[in-house]
Parts: structure tokens; C-alpha cells; sequence
């Protein structure tokens, strides 16, 4: 299981394609706020894959998290 705590503000957020998300804002209950596009977002934390070297990566594609929003 992840720990939250290892996310941190303005760590990068890739998709399982390598291609940019957002930057984490911060974490609220289980979910990630990041900011994209100038808006704010919020991402199941359970679709996180890893964290690692300053860089959140998820298990879905950019278009298929960015595709959740709208």
C-alpha cells in the first residue's frame, strides 16, 4: 500500500505514458490536488503506481486521467 505522506507539493505527476499530468498542490483524504492547465484536479490516490525521484506516477495514461476530469 502507498504512503501518502511520501507526496509532496509541487512533485510532477506522469501518466503510465511518461507524459505530464500536473503538479501535486497537495493531499486531501485519499485523493491527490493537483494543478493543470491553470484549474485544479484531484486524483484517486489508489491509481498511483509509485513514487519516486520527485515524480508521481500513475497506473493510467495522461489522457486517460486528464479524460476523468471532463
Amino acid at each position: 500500500m502507498l504512503n501518502a505522506s511520501r507526496i509532496k507539493q509541487h512533485m510532477d505527476v506522469r501518466g503510465s505514458d511518461g507524459r505530464h499530468v500536473g503538479t501535486v498542490l497537495g493531499v486531501e483524504n485519499d485523493r491527490i490536488v493537483v494543478t493543470s492547465g491553470g484549474m485544479d484536479h484531484t486524483i484517486d490516490i489508489a491509481i498511483v503506481d509509485a513514487v519516486k525521484d520527485g515524480v508521481v506516477s500513475l497506473q493510467t495514461t495522461a489522457e486517460e486521467t486528464v479524460r476523468r476530469w471532463h
